[in-house]
Order: C-alpha cells, then structure tokens, then sequence
C-alpha cells in the first residue's frame, strides 16, 4: 500500500485561538506517528484568521519537537515571499536539529491576498523567478566549495528533501524538469491534477535528488462513523471556502445541519466544484473514495488533509482514515 501523508493549517476554530491551534495540531500530528503516517507538512498562509501557520518554519519546529519519527515539513513554503538564502538557513536548522525528519515543499503562490502580499514586500515578478529561486535554494544545500563566499550556515551538506508543490501544470514541469518529487493541491484546484500528473511523468528526468517520479496528490477527507454526520462535519469547510470566495476569510466555523441559505447558487457551485475530489463519508465510503482515488492518480503517496471544528472528531476523523488505509492494504494484499 503506497504511504499516507498529513496536511494541516493549524486551522483555528471560532472561539479559539492560535495557542489552543498549536496544542491541537500537535495533538494530531502524534496521532498521525502513532498510526504510521508518513508526514505531517504544514502551509504558509498570511492574514488568515482561520489559519495558525503563517510562521510556517517555526511551527515545523513545534511539531517536530513534539514528536519523534514522523517527518515534518512545510506543504509548504510560498518561496516568492522569501530570500533562498533565509529559507536554506530556517530548513537547515530544523534538519540540524531534527536530522532526517525534516522536508521542505516549495509552492509560487503568495498564501494570501494582494494586499497582504504587498505588505509582505512580495514584489509580484518574483513568481517568475521561481525557478532560479528554486535553483538557487537547491544550491545552498550542497556541500559548500573551497572559496565560496555565501554559504547557508546551517545549511550547507545537510540532507533537506526539497518537493515541488502545485496546482497547475507549471510546477508539475518544473518539478519533472529538476527531477524532484511533486505534490498537486488537488483538495482546493482540482482542474488540472490528471493533466500536471501526465506531465510530471511523461517529462520526468532523472536527477541525484530522484530516480523516478514521485507524485503526491492532496485530497480532502472527513470521516465519522456515519455518513450523515461527516456531511455534517463537512459543513465547516464549505462554510469556510464560501467565506473565502466572497473575500471574508474568518475563523472556522462550527458544522451546520444544512447549508441551505447559507450561501448562493453561485457559491455553492464554485465550492462544489473546488472540492469534488473530497471524501466525505463512513469508514466503508472513504474506503471505497480513498480507493478510487489513488486508482485515479495513481499516485505514489497520498497526502490527505480536513478541518473539522471539534478536535475530537477531527481525531476520530484521522483514525478511521488510517483504518481505510490499512483494509486497502489488506485486501490488496489478499488479492495477490
């Protein structure tokens, strides 16, 4: 059975607060170790009040600090917003302190609105640099040479996996082109997965980093013991991506009985379509869903992500997804 993978925000509930954020993604990333889960990453975004991980390399620490063999990452670093130089010194800090524990996912966005952006000093061209910017960060993790004036200290010589993440074909071709391994934000931009897919693999060229693709597809999963109440649960998240459409990002609310009036026709479109690859369902839907996912992408590590307003249930959630994913390596296994 190909490895599962964790995505968190450090979502941040209505009525709570970035420090009860940061004890409940913990919370979850030990689960997430206990139950044999891959990685546990973590996105930059800014201005968001829903949303605890704008410091993205200083909560990688926290978590990795509060675990013990799972690796941590960042799913990822919006690379525009940054120097390569400060982020090959941030991840070669925490791979020094953590040492192969640590991934560093790279993305082009700006994690947030134009206006936060600006404040952010992101100047709007820097997304066309990326790929030297990814080049360059590359760079800074390689045995430093004789004479070499700027170094990363630490940095230099450490072994800091470095993925591409995307939502378009862009990143799929530079991330084939590089040979790194890629990630494709299916959860929220499910348009172009199966053609970025194809065309990571088809122009996927070898490099000392990978021998082979390596895709990691993300998709939303909410799992409770009944199908009516992870619809139910689900409803915080089309609350919330609404919220985002209409520019009125807020803290995540609490699940609804219905969405009825909640939002437009419009809205409701727009969100149903953004989320179409999520799994909602009992343990024997996201089974068959988990299942017909992974056969769509074939995808060689599934990252699955899903913010659910009680902490409880989002626990209860990320159980019953390691269940899933433990009957399907079963019953592949038998079929052999």
């Amino acid at each position: 059975m190909i490895p599962f993978s964790v995505l968190d925000l450090a979502p941040v509930p209505e009525g709570s607060d970035a420090a009860r954020a940061f004890r409940a993604t913990l919370d979850l990333a030990r689960l997430a170790e206990r139950r044999g889960f891959r990685r546990f990453w973590l996105a930059e975004h800014h201005n968001m009040p829903g949303v605890a991980s704008a410091a993205t390399a200083v909560v990688v620490g926290y978590v990795a600090g509060g675990t013990s063999t799972i690796r941590v990452g960042s799913g990822g670093v919006m690379l525009p917003n940054h120097a390569p130089l400060v982020i090959a010194e941030q991840f070669g800090t925490l791979a020094s302190l953590y040492p192969g524990r640590i991934d560093l996912g790279l993305g082009r966005a700006p994690g947030t609105d134009p206006l936060t952006a600006r404040a952010l000093r992101r100047d709007g061209l820097r997304a066309d640099t990326f790929p030297n910017d990814v080049v360059e960060l590359q760079s800074y993790f390689l045995p430093a040479a004789p004479g070499q004036l700027v170094r990363a200290v630490p940095g230099a010589g450490l072994d800091v996996p470095i993925w591409l993440l995307g939502s378009s074909t862009f990143s799929a071709r530079l991330a084939a082109a590089l040979g790194l391994p890629f990630a494709f934000a299916s959860h929220f931009a499910p348009d172009q997965l199966e053609a970025a897919l194809d065309i990571y693999r088809r122009e996927f060229q070898p490099s000392e980093a990978l021998e082979r693709p390596c895709a990691m597809p993300t998709v939303s999963v909410v799992a409770a013991d009944t199908d009516a109440e992870a619809r139910r649960l689900f409803t915080s998240i089309q609350q919330q991506f609404a919220a985002l459409r209409r520019g009125t990002p807020g803290q995540l609310p609490p699940p609804v009985d219905s969405m009825e009036g909640r939002w437009s026709a419009l809205e409701q479109a727009g969100v149903e379509h953004a989320l179409r690859h999520a799994i909602v369902g009992s343990p024997d839907t996201v089974r068959r869903g988990l299942d017909a996912f992974i056969r769509l992408t074939a995808a060689d590590e599934l990252m699955v992500t899903g913010h659910i307003y009680d902490h409880a249930a989002r626990l209860r959630s990320l159980e019953l997804v390691a269940d899933a994913r433990d009957a399907l390596a079963a019953g592949r296994a038998a079929a052999v």
